[in-house]
């Protein structure tokens, strides 16, 4: 609603967040002058590895939209990489440092019985040394069924072999011993927990590497960063724009750049990513030798063949180059010179600094959220006042209905008989106020603070009283009295 500020976007947006899970993240990675492009695509799935289960809602019109792009589910299921946030890793240490048998309440439970009852028909008949192979044992499966054999059994020992299987042998008390404090152990805490992070890993990595972050449209992408590999996200909005600007200093929203160039250059406007790649594409003189070479890797040539909208690592690359030929089109407009032969990247900085770190704003009380600073605020076309006579009961969402036919308004009520428009576009506001100035119900025109605002018309009112019976107890109370 263009009514929301940031911090009422943010409370909304945060709902949201936090009921769904990541499923896919891509990176892009470019070097020197001519960009040779190496994309990446992260299959993720919330850990579930410790006590933590993590819930998590699955939209149906979501899950249409990225069948429709090809987007692989089962992968998404089978192979996710886990990741989880600081507060969910300090209950797993816990956990963990607890010697808790429970691991996990998301265990098969039928495949954990199956291993036990397996390892202990085995072991009853064994000779030391001897060992057994557990078989399909699927992601933290590995985990957790070595845990709980080695707490049930002290006389066996567990190791990882991969390809879903798990070695297991009987050993004396003393071996065992031997073992636990070998450096060898694959299920001490910190390998576990290394593996329980998984993709969080990487996101620290990037973090500590405070290279330039790059997103189109990224506030959301922002948020889902914060809450699923960071904290929990806070309930101040303040405290948000804080914790991201600390994880990167340095934001670039290639929508909020390219927003402004459609106001300098005769583009046409579009806004989905692909449509805004391929006009920069189409428009950038191909014939100028200054301008990047932007070239996929060899493991990402399918990129080249074929179009593969919202999978995560082509966005990624449609984003990076979206980048780059925005800050080549703003750095040859930005002298009246001819640009040197291949321009560095801080070159490209340069001419967008004032683009860093305001991240687009759709439909609200600003145009960007800025991370570094204070946001300011957007202009937008005057507000409108509807002033409702004759027409009883009347609600929003009727009086969206009998003004949306003409153009597209939010509207929020005001009192009983009145609802304030808001528009972003001011030839809207000029043509409602045309042709609704003579409707026998709808009264419309501009919203003036002073005249419309009910706190306003609150504090006259009261202001009134108090200085009628100021006015009456000085004439009642006030005259001279007559004595003999």
């Amino acid at each position: 609603s263009l009514f929301d500020s940031p911090a009422e976007r943010y409370r909304k947006a945060r709902q949201s967040v936090q009921r769904f899970a990541v499923a896919q993240l891509g990176e892009d990675f470019s070097f020197h002058c001519r960009y040779v492009v190496h994309s990446y695509n992260f299959f993720l799935f919330p850990s579930t590895l410790g006590v933590t289960d993590v819930e998590f809602t699955l939209s149906a019109s979501s899950i249409l939209f990225l069948s429709r792009y090809g987007f692989d589910y089962r992968k998404f299921l089978d192979d996710g990489i886990p990741y989880m946030n600081e507060v969910q890793e300090k209950i797993l240490s816990q956990h963990l440092l607890a010697g808790s048998s429970k691991v996990s309440s998301a265990l098969d439970r039928d495949v954990l019985k199956k291993a036990i009852d397996e390892v202990t028909c085995w072991i009853a008949a064994a000779e030391e040394e001897e060992s057994m192979i557990l078989q399909d044992l699927s992601g933290y499966q590995m985990f957790e069924v070595q845990l709980v054999l080695r707490k049930a059994l002290q006389n066996v020992w567990t190791q990882p072999l991969g390809d879903k299987k798990v070695m297991v042998k009987k050993v004396s008390p003393q071996h065992r011993q031997l073992l636990e404090n070998s450096r060898y152990d694959y299920c001490q805490k910190e390998l576990i927990l290394l593996s329980a992070r998984g993709f969080t890993n990487l996101f620290q990595t990037l973090v500590k590497a405070k290279k330039p972050l790059v997103g189109h449209n990224m506030l959301m992408d922002l948020m889902h960063l914060h809450d699923k590999f960071y904290k929990p996200l806070p309930e101040s909005y303040e405290e948000f724009k804080r914790n991201i600007h600390s994880l990167f200093p340095v934001l670039i929203d290639t929508k909020t750049v390219t927003k402004s160039i459609w106001k300098k250059c005769p583009f046409p406007h579009v806004t989905n990513l692909l449509e805004v790649y391929e006009v920069l594409c189409s428009n950038l003189n191909p014939k100028d030798s200054t301008c990047p070479v932007i070239a996929l890797a060899s493991d990402c040539s399918r990129y080249a063949e074929k179009k593969s909208p919202h999978e995560a690592g082509y966005d990624a690359f449609l984003c990076g180059s979206v980048l780059l030929k925005s800050a080549h089109l703003l750095l040859c407009r930005s002298t009246d010179d001819a640009v040197e032969a291949d321009p560095s990247f801080s070159q490209y900085l340069t001419v967008l600094a004032e683009y860093l770190n305001k991240v687009n704003f759709i439909r609200g009380g600003v145009s960007s959220i800025n991370f570094s600073g204070e946001d300011a605020p957007c202009r937008h076309p005057p507000a409108l006042v509807v002033h409702v006579r004759g027409w009883p009961g009347l609600n929003e969402r009727q009086i969206y209905e009998e003004f949306k036919a003409l153009c597209r308004f939010d509207i929020r009520q005001l009192s009983k008989n009145q609802f304030i428009l808001l528009s972003n576009k001011f030839k809207h506001v000029r043509l409602v106020l045309r042709d609704y100035k003579h409707h026998p119900h709808l009264r419309v025109s501009v919203y003036g603070h002073w005249r419309h605002s009910p706190r306003v018309s609150c504090l006259l009112q009261v202001s009134g009283i108090v200085a009628l019976w100021s006015l009456l107890a000085f004439v009642l109370g006030g005259a001279p009295c007559c004595s003999l």
